[in-house]
């Protein structure tokens, strides 16, 4: 047996999607990292070993422009590439390689940690055991971050935790329970079916629980059809405690699975003679269990009032979502939701313990109560809030800040380090003065200044209200659409305020419009509107219903404007705390329109500005390359800078939903939006452009292009060659260090 020690500036335990982003985002910043994971995969319970689907923000299309971006996004856009079915152990290889892709990570797999030696509020070391190997191998850092989940190292350290529900009186949230208990929510294991083509018996084993003696068939959906998370009612332990009583759980829950395999195959109910089953989770998902306490706990009020923290570092948009505690057999549904209106923030201030001074977590042990951790717990979100936890460990090591001194008097720096690596946060500007960028004025061959869309690829009646997000800068003072009139009728559209940047719903009623409507077909209407808001924004423009108006669609749509239309709930909707009643329509299309003159499209959004749907697109957009076939964008500044990187931010559609498991397809596996190909050159004064860098056959959002000494440079040109289906060439972001 050997006996080993390791080094580093931080220690990460746990290799999930919050310990793999928080490896990577600390690695970047220049931290030597150790990343500990105890099974022989990383991933957690996205890994092949459990198969949860990896949700986030987007909480599968109800909020908008809200996938993830920084690393998770990197790991989203990549497994898209390589793996658009969905295949469980590529999505493994697409994590060990994002991992292994960092020289200053080491990676430690199968490494169980078992003990922590803390003193004085402060972690020493901690000591794991690496089966198969037989080597004890103790890890020393001057920092941790505990991304394990269950919070082991949080618990062994005397961090301060809660499990359980807090009561209602605590912080006044309205889906707590009137009295405290230790209640939480299940574990799950899944499974999966294949066709084999012929007839395929199934015996069940002794233990398999027989549901008809259950509640199961009655209150959960079962089809021979469905296969893995569709499955994520398979859920027990609630009332139990899922990390002691784990292996008891584990067996209930594989007892249920072979029940309800056994009820598929063998009821007669169901046509599934020549299925057979695949594969059947050995390792529970687990949902909650120990939530430590920071400076701030996160709480319901936050996520739906969408607090904005002064040093938030990520955010969240999936619904608050919480299980019954008694899971399968439990007489309630088998979850309920609450959605906010978009995307909320999480500060920093909930990703360090508040009780042992070098102490980061990240995922669903993060400061939050039990409410509001049922919307933080979905992997996505887990996943920014390690960057972010990461990030942070990094940037006060290298200041010798304590994680609350960064948090409060120094946060500028973690703000800084944060939008360099294009992290996942809403509501943030480049304001970091290290960017030589923002000294420069820009200018372009061509910019999307009179948007319009005229070619019809079909109608849609206004059978329901119709709703469509208009980016405004500085004003829009002209909508005209494509219509078809049955007869002469009268269309009422409305104008309404999204209240908040990251919000796309009629929230606050602005302006009626009653527009008369000549009887026939393919006809232009004026919409008087004369909208000029104090500063850009989203309005939202709402068609109501008229049996007798047809609009127009088109097969492409503009940037920045997505389409909703008004629907009731069905039975299976009318229980949510708040029916989200816009559904989305027209993905990557839209309707025919013409807009006047806008600046929301402009070349001066890629300096200084945000990178990423906020109040608007915050992007250049080129007009069709059918009118600009050769576009290019410049940065030019009044006398030479010195230049080692070029940092470039392209479109990556977070309005696309992605997944890191089969649910839904996704037609492409290169997002449209994204250039295929540029060229990046540089010139000094009246001196010839030299090339910096040359891309091609791209499906990455975020390109570092190194020169190999600091180049005085005066102008800096990204020429565009070819995008990856858009109509139009588009650049976020565009940065000079």
């Amino acid at each position: 047996m050997q006996q080993l020690e390791i080094q580093t500036d931080l220690t990460v335990v746990g290799g999930g999607l919050a310990g793999i982003c928080a490896a990577i985002g600390a690695a970047r910043q220049g931290s030597t990292v150790a990343l500990v994971q105890n099974r022989p995969v990383l991933g957690g319970n996205s890994s092949s070993e459990v198969r949860v689907w990896v949700c986030g923000a987007t909480a599968h299309g109800v909020q908008h422009f809200a996938r993830e971006t920084g690393i998770m996004g990197e790991l989203f856009v990549e497994n898209q590439y390589r793996n658009p079915e969905g295949n469980p152990y590529y999505w493994d290889l697409v994590l060990l390689e994002a991992v292994r892709a960092e020289p200053r990570i080491q990676l430690f797999l199968n490494t169980d940690v078992r003990t922590v030696e803390a003193s004085d509020g402060e972690i020493r070391s901690v000591t794991g055991w690496q089966m198969g190997s037989e080597k004890e191998i103790r890890f020393v850092s001057p920092a941790y971050a505990d991304c394990s989940g269950d919070g082991l190292i949080g618990l062994l350290a005397g961090a301060e935790y809660r499990t359980g529900r807090e009561p209602r009186s605590m912080y006044d949230e309205s889906w707590a329970p009137d009295v405290p208990d230790n209640d939480t929510l299940g574990s799950t294991i899944l499974f999966s079916t294949k066709d084999t083509g012929a007839p395929v018996r199934f015996v069940p084993p002794s233990f398999a629980r027989d549901i008809t003696e259950t509640a199961i068939p009655d209150r959960r959906v079962i089809r021979s059809d469905l296969n893995g998370c569709a499955y994520w009612w398979i859920e027990w332990g609630g009332e139990l405690d899922v990390v002691d009583d784990n292996e008891t759980i584990r067996d209930e829950l594989q007892a249920v699975v072979y029940g309800i395999w056994d009820y598929i195959k063998n009821s007669g109910r169901f046509d599934a003679d020549n299925l057979t089953l695949e594969w059947i989770g050995s390792v529970p998902g687990k949902r909650e269990y120990r939530r430590f306490l920071g400076d701030h706990v996160l709480t319901q009020h936050d996520v739906l009032g969408q607090t904005l923290f002064e040093d938030r570092v990520a955010f969240g948009g999936w619904s608050i979502d919480l299980h019954p505690p008694g899971g399968v057999y439990a007489s309630e549904r088998g979850s309920k939701h609450w959605h906010p209106d978009g995307s909320y923030h999480i500060p920093l201030r909930s990703l360090y313990s508040r009780s042992v001074r070098n102490l980061w977590m990240a995922g669903r042990n993060i400061s939050a109560s039990h409410v509001a951790f049922g919307t933080t717990r979905v992997m996505a979100t887990c996943a920014i809030l390690g960057e972010a936890a990461g990030i942070g460990a990094s940037v006060a090591l290298r200041n010798g800040l304590s994680p609350r001194e960064l948090a409060s008097s120094r946060f500028e720096l973690m703000r800084h380090a944060l939008t360099r690596a294009d992290g996942s946060v809403l509501g943030v500007v480049d304001d970091d003065p290290a960017n030589l960028a923002l000294q420069a004025s820009v200018t372009a061959s061509s910019t999307l200044t009179h948007p319009a869309v005229e070619v019809s690829s079909g109608t849609f009646p206004l059978d329901t209200d119709i709703a469509m997000v208009v980016p405004v800068d500085p004003a829009l003072d002209r909508l005209e659409l494509l219509v078809d009139a049955a007869e002469d009728a009268v269309l009422t559209v409305e104008l309404h305020d999204p209240v908040n940047p990251q919000n796309y719903l009629p929230l606050a009623l602005i302006d009626s419009r009653s527009v008369p409507v000549a009887a026939g077909e393919k006809r232009w209407i004026d919409v008087p509107v004369d909208y000029r808001p104090d500063h850009p924004g989203n309005v939202i423009v709402v068609l109501k219903q008229n049996a007798a108006v047809s609009v127009h669609t088109a097969a492409t749509g503009l940037p920045g404007m997505i389409y909703f239309a008004h629907r009731d709930p069905s039975p299976d909707e009318q229980w949510t705390e708040q029916f989200r009643a816009w559904k989305h329509i027209l993905p990557r299309a839209g309707l025919c329109l013409r807009l006047g003159e806008t600046s929301a499209y402009a070349p001066e959004k890629v300096i200084g500005s945000y990178s990423r749907p906020y109040g608007g697109p915050n992007l250049w957009s080129s007009e069709d390359l059918a009118w600009d076939p050769n576009p290019w964008i410049e940065l030019s500044w009044a006398s030479p800078v010195d230049v080692s990187e070029v940092v470039v931010i392209l479109d990556d559609d977070v309005e696309e939903d992605l997944i890191n498991l089969h649910h839904h397809r996704t037609p492409f596996t290169s997002l449209p939006t994204l250039l295929e190909s540029y060229t990046l050159e540089a010139r000094n004064g009246p001196a010839d452009r030299h090339p910096i860098a040359t891309v091609t056959n791209n499906h990455h959002r975020t390109h570092r292009h190194p020169l190999p000494t600091p180049t005085p440079i005066t102008h800096l040109r990204l020429t565009p060659h070819s995008t990856n289906g858009s109509p139009r060439a588009h650049v976020i972001s565009l940065r000079a260090y």
